[in-house]
């Protein structure tokens, strides 16, 4: 499919034009098939942490061996930017590999949450991180306004907040963190919607005859990793302003 024709698919899925039947479904299907993919993400993650964090066996073993947490964490990192930049070498099949096996990572990572914060406080941030993020997602779906500025906009932000998060990590500052946590909900809600446009923009392109090709495969895996760092984030940020933390 050439470029000028996917541009006319996006510009048809911005202004909301008439779609014939078969085409609203492919588009529906990929849609479904991308936040499905993130929602088993989120399972993972989280059956993992609360499992690690429940065990004493497992938060002993973590206590012991913080050279093993930081190894997950650094994993983590290179896990994901690994998949980032071979986006176009590797198949679907093993983009799905790294997304589960990044999710699960995440898991043991997560698991301090629950030792740091208790566990009402968790599951209540959980919920307006959840109603938050569905909110903005429908959003980005249903608008019709470009989002391509927004985008732009906090992806700037976002790096402004990772080099700060690197200054915090010598300053120690409780002042500087609690900023960094309002300005993280702010970029992460705005991320939220920019990436839910641009995967409707992509169901598009995909329903116009690519339907079930590996790239497809691959849009929706890739697709699910955003979501699903753009949820991680905007739970994180929130539960750092309003978490209550364990005596």
């Amino acid at each position: 499919m050439s470029r000028e024709t996917e541009s006319v698919y996006g510009r048809r899925g911005l202004q909301g034009g008439a779609l014939e039947p078969t085409r609203q479904l492919a588009i529906s299907r990929f849609v479904s098939r991308t936040y499905g993919w993130m929602f088993l993400g989120l399972m993972t993650t989280g059956l993992i942490s609360y499992s690690i964090a429940t065990s004493e066996a497992a938060v002993q073993m973590l206590m012991e061996n913080r050279g093993l947490f930081y190894l997950v964490m650094f994993a983590e990192f290179g896990l994901v930017i690994g998949l980032t930049a071979a986006a176009n070498k590797i198949t679907a099949a093993m983009a799905t590999l790294g997304f589960l096996f990044y999710s699960a990572l995440n898991g043991v990572t997560f698991s301090v949450i629950f030792l740091t914060y208790t566990m009402t406080s968790v599951a209540q941030v959980f919920m307006i991180s959840a109603g938050m993020f569905g909110g903005l997602a429908l959003f980005g779906t249903v608008t019709r306004k470009d989002l391509t500025g927004v985008g732009t906009f906090v992806g700037m932000g976002l790096w402004g907040l990772i080099l700060l998060g690197i200054v915090n990590m010598f300053v120690q500052s409780s002042a500087l963190s609690l900023g960094l946590s309002a300005v993280g909900v702010i970029v992460f809600s705005g991320l939220t919607a920019y990436e839910a446009q641009k995967i409707r923009l992509l169901a598009n392109q995909y329903a116009g005859g690519r339907q079930g090709s590996e790239e497809e495969g691959k849009g929706a895996i890739f697709g699910a990793l955003s979501l699903y760092l753009n949820f991680i984030n905007l739970f994180l940020s929130l539960l750092r302003l309003f978490g209550s933390r364990r005596d």
